[in-house]
């Protein structure tokens, strides 16, 4: 954390996140004279962790750091960074303050997204997580609005607004600071906490008043009492101030809180990038990092924080709560497009069609649809500087994202609207892919576990596999007429099994490469049920 000397530190605090079950805080290193050719404040911060005390993972674990940074130095400026990125432009925190210092209002900046890039991701993409072009066009597009979403790491963050300052006014100072600049007696124990110490330092956060005295020594004993798991108990942490809980996605749900009270963020992208991180490798990671994320975004969405709420009666423009619904909506493309996706075969193994003939002129619609849809996506990968194999990379596993993760999310969002089970953070096991003892090949070749998530991609394979079989051997039912399946049922079917070549893989893969056996015999009933009830229903396309 910095120093609360006016030296080039003086400003910014940065959060390198780790965790930890105890209630620590130590002063590793103290610039006693705030002599800025020295290293700053070096403060270690852990909080504690009870299990009958909810700790709300990240989001939690930010509100301490918060708390005990804004205790022990209160710098007007916060980075945050994910354990498992570094810095990689050293002038990365010049760059952002100018952009913090030099808005001509401070509503315009409540806090300087950086991309995210990766130095150990693999070539092409395979695992299509690097999210190269989203950050291009999508990202790029919200800067012209109200700014890009929080992206939970990479984030030089505005202190005052984090503690619920609004722009362009003074309600926060107005309604809870007296004229000798302390909170009232009423208000601060449920805004902040009980901690006078730390109220005393809030209320010169929201002033923008940096130059006050702070004893570090003298305020580790304050430190712990701000960090234990009961402090937050009767105030407004996570509802009103700091990092919003009640989703596993805390860092959309907080630039979502920010940008509905009318605040503006501002997007650095130089060169070098300013930050790099580690990719998820292989089919697991991937997937859990997907699922937490779709669930985590359907809970913001039917939360009362919703992007629509805030258009309606806050400050949210109209094309940010579009770009935000379309972040928000991943998760439930997963319906249509599993449905969708078994459309080719239920209509081969039914001997139906959903697909003009080929003699006739209406056949042209779906085929120029189809293909000015992926050239205008290929067009966005070349202009992007990236190769044809990587845009199919992230096309495949796109269409395998959305059958499993994404389809996990929406029933762990049910479950938790049904009140028979809570959602839950899985963090995301990222291994270095780097690893001299993998080829090339391997790195980029997907892996399964035992884990359920990949049931419905093992049983949509499986479907479409019974209606090849079914159509080479003439096993389907005589068509009435000419409604019959035809050729273009039988490109969607192999363009899916395409798709999902990777499961057609681990079909017959050993070890990680595989997929389990116990999940192959749980697809293998899904599609034989799925089958089933195709031969069940009537046809007359």
């Amino acid at each position: 954390m910095g120093s609360s000397k006016k030296s080039k530190f003086s400003y910014l605090e940065i959060y390198k996140l780790t965790t930890s079950c105890c209630d620590l805080t130590k002063i590793i290193l103290e610039n006693k004279g705030g002599h800025p050719e020295e290293l700053p404040h070096l403060i270690y911060i852990s909080r504690e962790k009870r299990p009958e005390h909810p700790h709300h993972y990240k989001a939690g674990a930010m509100n301490v750091l918060t708390r005990v940074s804004g205790l022990m130095t209160n710098a007007p400026f916060m980075l945050n960074v994910d354990c498992d990125m570094y810095v990689n432009n050293p002038q990365i925190v010049f760059h952002a303050l100018c952009l913090l210092f030099g808005t001509k209002h401070e509503r315009d900046c409540a806090f300087v997204q950086c991309p995210q890039y990766f130095y150990d991701g693999a070539k092409d993409d395979p695992f299509g997580n690097q999210l190269v072009v989203l950050q291009k066009y999508f990202i790029l597009g919200m800067v012209g609005i109200q700014g890009p979403v929080y992206g939970g790491t990479g984030c030089f963050h505005r202190r005052k607004v984090i503690y619920g300052s609004w722009p362009n006014d003074m309600k926060t100072e107005k309604k809870s600071l007296t004229s000798n600049g302390e909170l009232t007696k009423e208000e601060s124990p449920n805004d902040f906490g009980s901690s006078k110490q730390f109220v005393n330092s809030t209320a010169h956060a929201l002033q923008s008043d940096s130059n006050h005295p702070i004893d570090l020594s003298s305020s580790l004993e304050a430190a712990y009492q701000i960090a234990s798991c009961t402090y937050e108990y009767n105030t407004d942490w996570g509802k009103k101030i700091g990092w919003m809980y009640g989703s596993t996605t805390e860092d959309i749900l907080t630039g979502l809180a920010i940008h509905t009270k009318g605040w503006r963020s501002l997007y650095c992208s130089p060169n070098p990038p300013a930050f790099l991180g580690c990719a998820p490798s292989g089919g697991p990671a991937s997937m859990t990092q997907q699922k937490r994320w779709a669930t985590g975004l359907l809970e913001v969405l039917i939360s009362k924080k919703s992007p629509i709420y805030g258009t309606l009666f806050m400050h949210l423009h109209f094309r940010q709560c579009l770009a935000y619904l379309w972040i928000l909506t991943w998760a439930l493309r997963s319906i249509p497009e599993f449905l969708y996706a078994l459309l080719p075969a239920y209509c081969i193994i039914t001997n139906s069609h959903f697909l003009p003939e080929g003699q006739e002129p209406a056949i042209i619609i779906p085929i120029a649809i189809f293909i000015i849809y992926n050239l205008y996506c290929l067009y966005e990968y070349f202009a992007t500087g990236l190769s044809i194999r990587t845009w199919w990379n992230n096309h495949r596993m796109q269409r395998i994202i959305s059958t499993c993760a994404w389809s996990f999310g929406i029933l762990s969002v049910v479950l938790k609207l049904l009140g028979l089970s809570e959602t839950v953070f899985e963090v995301t096991k990222k291994d270095q892919s780097t690893s001299t003892d993998s080829t090339n090949a391997e790195l980029g070749r997907f892996t399964f576990d035992e884990s359920p998530i990949f049931v419905p991609g093992t049983a949509l394979l499986l479907v479409h596999l019974i209606a090849v079989f079914t159509m080479l051997f003439g096993l389907r039912p005589q068509a009435s007429g000419n409604n019959g399946s035809g050729l273009g049922e039988v490109i969607c079917t192999v363009w899916v099994v395409l798709c999902f070549w990777p499961f057609f893989r681990g079909l017959f893969g050993k070890g990680k490469y595989g997929i389990p056996s116990t999940t192959i015999m749980k697809g293998a009933i899904l599609a034989t049920i799925v089958v089933y009830l195709f031969r069940l229903t009537p046809t007359g396309w």
